[in-house]
């Protein structure tokens, strides 16, 4: 089978093409520029030390269409927004995935950790966690369809970070060695400066929960719930940002107790294990990718999801995912409202 590995320079990338390849496979390596042109180098350099072909794509159109305006609008609209999972969506599995399939690559994979299956008896293929739970990556990849699931492969989903580096090492990987990349592949520092330039934001008040004027912010796209730190605004006790009041331009501040829900909504979903979901379902749900999978029901709504808790939830933050987990399978998952 011929597969297009999308690789980066890394350690995940560059092990899940030594394994292809060790597996018989006949691999190429395809590297995408979306910002940084130096990961040509980098994935060239790999490629050139596994004796495999190596090819790039210029991306950055796509990836500032798709993603960085998405990211952009989802902060002037009071969102946190996730760009990893519209990057999946669109420009990994999208783009680049048909680029691959015309460059006659039968399959593409990824040095994502989590797995993909085919269950003959739903006919489906199903998406499910890394065998490392510490590193699984199945959160950032809910979104995507049937037909880009039947043609991706993940060959680091039975494995765990420490297996992986060692794999690496042993063959003489210098990349085993390097350290993780950056959360958000665009963003060097702070997300802020990079929105400075792109958004127009606007400076208001900061109110308490009961109204009261606490003081002024910079703009609603510099702050997320749950913000603790750099609110530059002194009660005498701990506040952090607990929502925000888009149509008066108001950066809500309270204690702590306030930041906690037993309910949200989410629009925009899509079910990998099943079609749609067409009842209340009882499922674990993760409202972030750092968050602990937490005992919900969620509820099928007029073009959303509902989703109650059994125990309420600490800064539900609109723009972010929420994914539904049953035991080790991605049901599905959607955009917080």
């Amino acid at each position: 089978m011929r597969v297009a590995v999308l690789m980066s320079g890394g350690v995940d990338s560059s092990v899940a093409a030594l394994l292809l390849k060790e597996q018989g496979h006949e691999v190429g390596g395809l590297t995408m520029i979306n910002w940084d042109e130096s990961i040509v180098a980098k994935a060239q350099a790999v490629a050139d030390f596994m004796g495999i072909e190596h090819q790039y794509l210029d991306l950055r159109s796509p990836f500032e269409e798709q993603v960085i305006s998405y990211f952009c609008r989802s902060y002037a609209a009071g969102e946190t927004p996730n760009p990893c999972v519209v990057c999946n969506q669109t420009i990994k599995f999208g783009v680049l995935l048909e680029a691959a399939r015309k460059l006659g690559f039968d399959m593409v994979a990824t040095g994502h950790y989590a797995r993909i299956i085919y269950d003959p008896n739903r006919g489906r293929y199903l998406l499910k966690k890394g065998l490392d739970r510490s590193k699984d990556q199945s959160y950032f990849l809910y979104a995507l369809k049937q037909q880009q699931l039947e043609r991706v492969i993940f060959p680091l989903g039975d494995m765990t970070k420490n297996e992986v580096k060692e794999f690496g090492r042993q063959r003489g990987l210098e990349a085993a060695g390097n350290p993780e990349s950056q959360e958000i592949c665009f963003i060097a520092d702070d997300y802020r400066q990079f929105l400075q330039n792109r958004i127009i934001c606007d400076a208001g008040e900061v109110v308490n929960s009961q109204g009261k004027l606490l003081g002024h912010h910079k703009g609603l796209a510099f702050y997320t719930n749950g913000q603790r730190k750099g609110l530059g605004i002194s009660t005498g006790y701990p506040v952090y940002v607990v929502g925000k009041d888009l149509k008066n331009n108001r950066l809500v501040l309270d204690a702590e107790q306030y930041l906690y829900r037993s309910e949200l909504r989410a629009v925009n979903s899509n079910f990998i294990l099943t079609d749609k979901l067409d009842g209340p379902l009882r499922v674990n749900a993760k409202i972030r990718y750092r968050a602990t999978e937490a005992p919900a029901t969620i509820y099928p709504d007029i073009c959303s999801i509902r989703v109650e808790f059994e125990q309420p939830q600490r800064a539900i933050t609109p723009g972010q995912s929420v994914v539904f987990y049953l035991d080790d399978d991605v049901l599905g998952g959607g955009v917080i409202a």
